[in-house]
């Protein structure tokens, strides 16, 4: 996948996230961000690649956003190994 294809979803994941004030409350909890702090670094592959974090480290919650994004899991996985920082996250 690449780079391009990867920060889609993660964008598409950003969005989902906001309509479920649970996991914008956690997310914002756990990166310590504020919403203006968050909107500033939608370009940041970095930060999207965090996003995809979030999201996959949460099954229920990854399984509900494939499911309103009608896309498989694995995508999000494969999203993910084309963001920054994926190198030693997962053998293969």
């Amino acid at each position: 996948m690449k780079q391009e294809q990867a920060e889609t979803i993660a964008l598409q994941a950003i969005t989902y996230i906001s309509t479920q004030e649970d996991a914008l409350n956690a997310l914002l909890a756990q990166s310590g961000a504020g919403p203006d702090d968050m909107r500033e670094q939608l370009a940041n592959p970095s930060f999207l690649a965090g996003i995809l974090d979030f999201v996959l480290s949460d099954e229920p919650f990854l399984l509900a956003f494939c499911s309103d994004q009608n896309i498989p899991p694995e995508l999000i996985v494969h999203a993910r190994r084309a963001l920054p920082g994926a190198e030693n996250l997962w053998d293969g």
